[in-house]
């Protein structure tokens, strides 16, 4: 990189400085639970270890959105590591902002994170099958289930891509599987613990507390803007680096984290009407909702049968 290469790199990272002191902070936490309080106290390390995962998740999603440098090998490089072992960064990436499409949000053909499903594709699947994924829409499903649903789902589409001969798929892989790898040495060497009790521990809890972010965060609308949610004054907030305000960060996906709240207080009533007041004054609200009670069916709503939809 020449100079002033260079120096537009340093330009542009500079402001950053909020990102690069969580990212510090993130591997510190998880160097720190793991090595220092996992021998004194187990029990508080794992808990500890399952936040510092879920909040990595958050960096990472602002990586994938050049946060905290323009270069996506650099921040691969800085937050790629795969603390939540499911979830190949360089697939997240490629899939997540494919999720960006706004005006194909929550298709199950076309966005990768929607929790819909056609109907032909639906009427294909086991009882079984069909009663989990069932389950997955409710919240308590969704921190049980969802990060095995998901992850093994996941998996199985990206096989099928590999055995069509997907390069780029199967370097993701084997990228991810060196990183694992990397984490496991650390987690059973550095940490002293178990590699599977971190993967059923720390990991798994970790990907299930990004879950109760991910629950409610679109919905099927006729409006583009009324597809996205706004969930207000939660202490989580923070653990998700804002993404809670989901449709400030949808309408300027280039914004760092630490201007959502600017953002959304500067005209809290237009955002409000861009998204149709899909609004929850936090997750207590939601956890008090959906417990127990699926927030939708399975079936995208823009189907009128199970073979015929609509355009969405």
């Amino acid at each position: 990189m020449c100079n002033s290469g260079w120096q537009a790199f340093i330009r542009t990272s500079l402001p950053e400085w909020p990102t690069w002191l969580a990212i510090v902070f993130c591997y510190g936490s998880w160097w720190s639970l793991g090595y220092w309080l996992y021998p004194v106290a187990p029990w508080a390390a794992l808990a500890g270890l399952a936040i510092v995962v879920a909040f990595h998740s958050s960096l990472q999603h602002e990586a994938i959105h050049t946060h905290p440098t323009p270069s996506a090998l650099c921040n691969e490089l800085l937050l790629g590591l795969p603390l939540g072992l499911a979830y190949p960064y360089r697939r997240y990436r490629e899939t997540h902002l494919q999720h960006h499409d706004d005006e194909r949000l929550t298709d199950p053909h076309a966005d990768p994170e929607s929790y819909y499903w056609d109907g032909n594709d639906l009427a294909k699947l086991g009882r079984v099958y069909r009663f989990m994924l069932s389950i997955n829409q409710t919240l308590l499903g969704r921190l049980l289930l969802g990060p095995l649903l998901g992850s093994v789902r996941f998996f199985l589409v990206d096989m099928r891509r590999i055995a069509a001969g997907n390069w780029g798929v199967t370097l993701a892989w084997v990228i991810h599987a060196v990183s694992i790898l990397i984490v496991a040495i650390i987690v059973t060497r550095g940490f002293c613990m178990s590699f599977w009790l971190y993967a059923l521990g720390p990991a798994y809890i970790g990907t299930s507390l990004i879950g109760m972010r991910s629950f409610c965060e679109h919905r099927w609308h006729d409006v583009t803007g009324g597809r996205t949610i706004i969930v207000e004054g939660s202490l989580l907030s923070f653990l998700f680096l804002f993404n809670n305000l989901h449709s400030v960060h949808h309408r300027y996906p280039g914004q760092p984290w630490f201007r959502m709240r600017k953002l959304y207080y500067a005209d809290r009533t237009a955002w409000l009407t861009l998204n149709h007041g899909y609004v929850f004054k936090g997750y207590r609200a939601i956890l008090r909702q959906y417990l127990l009670r699926a927030k939708e069916p399975l079936l995208h709503p823009a189907q009128q049968t199970s073979g015929e939809k609509h355009q969405s």
